[in-house]
């Protein structure tokens, strides 16, 4: 039986962060935009315009060697909660012509599986097209769009026309359009990997094509098999449905001046940890995973996980994984600025309780009743009415 040839497309708003500033600033069009965290002495830059990079700005430079570079540049703070609002938007323009449609969070990046869908909407191309026309009149952004046999061609031919354009990867031609390549245009390769390639004076595809997987498993031990698919255009990642992609929520905190006072940071910490258990508790879940992302003053960022077997809706179990990670992740002497925590790997709450009472589980029921009693409290008296002494002044 003949296997139907995929069709994926890629959408691409190039520099996202900086396009989602100037919707919301027009006076920034036109002229060169950095965005950094601007008070920070040793910030980085987050994302620029095509015109500072035009002037050699780039991603996780530190900002004063930035300005140095493009002196006539506005610089204006990261807004990560606006970003994700307008990848949320971007998704609904997408959804009507796939239910197979996958979402990167703030980034700009958006796929579609459009196999099989020619009778309904006619060619993938045309898809696109319009796609990208709706998102142009609708949101004020210009997505780059590109169609490919799977999800590594589709993002390799959108690096090969940003900032703006579109391409089409024939079935059948994978190779031959990644052999001219640059090597830092296949997604998938590393630092490290480059940085060995170019070593051994290989710059291009199609160089490091001509490697057999044996050569490769030698240069690179076990991820030689990985880049042998890379470099030959393979790759049968799904693109995830809404449904399949992980479910999530989130809370965050903006330290307006930033802190390195440890008081200050576990009280917001609890604050957020509280919210995302009231949340989990309204929509009846638990959460088996929390990630904690500490923002620097610099704009470095670092995540750090934490997991619970059974899964969790308690504030106070959250707040002792939370505290737990950011022992882990807050390692430097920089300023915080950002709190993020996020609830991961949801599911409905265990039903199948212990077969024997242990002192364990004891604790656990009182824990439980606690926040059902402090639940009912804010439910009839209002979210303010009673509070946790950690909590005060968050």
């Amino acid at each position: 039986m003949r296997t139907m040839m995929r069709a994926i497309v890629h959408l691409n708003v190039a520099d996202f962060a900086a396009a989602v500033e100037r919707l919301m600033e027009p006076r920034l069009k036109g002229r060169p935009l950095i965005v950094a965290p601007g008070g920070a002495a040793r910030a980085l830059v987050y994302d620029m315009s095509e015109e500072a990079f035009a002037r050699g700005v780039r991603k996780r430079m530190p900002l004063e060697r930035a300005r140095r570079l493009c002196r006539e540049a506005r610089v204006v703070a990261p807004s990560p909660h606006h970003y994700e609002k307008a990848m949320r938007a971007l998704w609904r323009r997408a959804r009507p012509w796939s239910p197979l449609v996958e979402m990167e969070q703030d980034s700009g990046h958006l796929f579609l599986d459009l196999t099989g869908t020619g009778k309904l909407f006619g060619p993938p191309q045309d898809v696109a097209w319009r796609i990208r026309r709706d998102a142009r009149r609708e949101l004020g952004l210009d997505p780059i769009w590109t169609l490919a046999p799977n999800k590594l061609l589709a993002k390799a031919a959108s690096r090969l026309v940003k900032p703006y354009g579109e391409c089409v990867v024939p079935p059948g031609q994978e190779e031959a359009f990644l052999r001219p390549l640059a090597l830092h245009l296949l997604p998938g390769l590393e630092r490290a990997d480059l940085f060995t390639l170019h070593e051994l004076n290989v710059v291009r595809v199609g160089q490091a094509a001509l490697w057999d997987l044996k050569h490769l498993e030698a240069v690179f031990g076990r991820r030689g098999a990985h880049i042998h698919r890379l470099l030959h255009g393979l790759d049968d990642a799904p693109v995830l449905p809404a449904e399949a992609q992980p479910s999530r929520l989130m809370a965050e905190r903006q330290l307006a001046e930033g802190t390195n006072d440890a008081r200050v940071v576990e009280t917001a910490l609890f604050a957020l940890a509280e919210r995302l258990g009231a949340e989990l508790r309204r929509v009846r879940r638990v959460a088996r995973c929390l990630t904690l992302t500490l923002g620097y003053s610099d704009g470095v960022r670092i995540a750090r996980q934490r997991a619970h077997a059974e899964g969790t809706a308690n504030d106070f179990l959250l707040f002792e994984l939370a505290r737990a990670a950011l022992a882990s992740a807050w390692t430097r002497r920089v300023r915080l600025r950002h709190l993020r925590l996020a609830c991961d790997r949801l599911s409905p709450p265990p039903v199948q309780m212990e077969l024997c009472f242990s002192e364990r589980q004891g604790e656990a029921a009182s824990r439980d009743s606690l926040m059902t009693a402090l639940d009912q409290i804010r439910q009839r008296f209002g979210a303010d009415k009673i509070q946790v002494g950690r909590s005060l002044g968050a």
